[in-house]
């Protein structure tokens, strides 16, 4: 049985040049970036490259990028030390952000620390602004944190104009990159943001690598301590093949970009109209329009008697998504981000998500195995 993976959002398949790319800096170039002999000296080399490299993409400095393990650390690192650097004693996010920094704040709230603000949200995720401007001008200096694009509904924030609103009341702007970085052109230069958060096995890079972008006007304490690496901000030896990685797959998702956007934005828009002919009563969560991220699909189905075996049976079909509707037996709440907008949780939700690798052919494929499905319900 062949599989078909439509799980893009939350991992991509790693591409083969960028494994090319991470080969020798996996066997022969093994130096310790920090030595200052000529196996060192080789190392420095390779991270410094791709730190320039990343930085022209972004048009900002090289200066401006430091490397993580992830978005989920880069995040972290952005929100808590932008709290304890600046004192700030305000924050405001939204209920549909992605944990690492839902569950950031949260917990930072918890421990007295910062006052938590959740920005009210429409039916579809977006942010409402002047809800947003009341939450700035009514609070003291913030610190704003909202996703580019929300990772299970694909709703992408106004990202100019938030940042616009954060510089007219002195706030600092966090926002959540890590499903647009490498799909989309993001010119740093133009966009009133301080952090900008990246992980590289979104684009076909590897996993356990990202970088955070730090606006040069901002100055915040190291997040990792232990070690002069990263500028004294992340203590630890580098990630020198994963680093390496992150630059190839970046340089080659910028440079083929309209291509790839062309290709899943038709693959997408295939799959939905696909669905809607084929299943009576379907609906969609998030927008599915230009406002929203061309990447992903989030397909809510009728009712189904068996709805929270709709994935389990999709998986047993060779078919790889992932869910969003709550399991009847109570041990899962089901996703926070449709329960933040009110979605109806008793029908199943799936979130399909799509590559440069995926096919139309994938998508009759799919769209076959869920119209024989849903039709023996419609039997039953």
């Amino acid at each position: 049985m062949s599989k078909i993976y439509l799980d893009n959002a939350a991992t991509t398949k790693l591409d083969e040049e960028v494994f090319n790319a991470m080969l020798p800096f996996l066997k022969e170039e093994f130096g310790n970036p920090s030595s200052i002999h000529s196996f060192g000296r080789k190392t420095r080399t390779a991270i410094e490259s791709a730190r320039k490299l990343v930085a022209k993409y972004l048009n900002v400095t090289p200066a401006e990028i430091f490397f993580t393990s992830g978005g989920t650390e880069a995040d972290n690192m952005a929100i808590v030390e932008a709290i304890e650097t600046y004192g700030i004693k305000h924050a405001i996010s939204s209920k549909i952000e992605h944990h690492a920094v839902e569950h950031t704040l949260a917990t930072l709230e918890k421990e007295g620390k910062v006052k938590v603000s959740w920005v009210n949200l429409d039916t579809n995720g977006n942010v409402d602004l002047n809800h947003l401007e009341e939450l700035l001008k009514n609070n003291e200096r913030s610190l704003v944190s909202l996703m580019h694009a929300n990772n299970e509904i694909g709703t992408l924030l106004p990202i100019k104009k938030v940042g616009e609103l954060c510089e007219k009341y002195n706030a600092l702007f966090h926002s959540d990159t890590v499903q647009t970085m490498g799909h989309y052109k993001l010119d740093l230069q133009n966009l009133k943001v301080h952090f900008v958060t990246c992980a590289a096995h979104k684009f076909h890079g590897p996993k356990g690598v990202g970088f955070l972008y730090i606006n040069h006007n901002v100055k915040i304490k190291p997040f990792i301590n232990g070690g002069a690496q990263e500028r004294n901000m992340r203590g630890g030896t580098e990630n020198v093949y994963g680093i390496v990685g992150l630059a190839k797959a970046f340089e080659l998702a910028n440079e083929h970009m309209d291509e790839h956007q062309s290709h899943i934005r038709g693959l997408k828009s295939y799959m939905k109209g696909q669905l809607e002919k084929n299943i009576e009563g379907m609906d969609f969560n998030g927008e599915t329009g230009e406002n929203g991220l061309y990447t992903v699909l989030n397909c809510r189905f009728p009712h189904h008697p068996d709805a929270e075996m709709l994935l389990f049976n999709l998986d047993i079909a060779g078919i790889a998504a992932s869910g969003g509707s709550a399991c009847s037996s109570g041990s899962n709440q089901g996703s926070h981000v449709l329960r933040g907008i009110g979605i109806d949780m008793s029908r199943p939700s799936v979130r399909f998500s799509f590559s440069k690798y995926n096919t139309k052919e994938e998508i009759d494929s799919v769209v076959k195995k869920l119209k024989e499905m849903f039709a023996v319900t419609a039997k039953a």
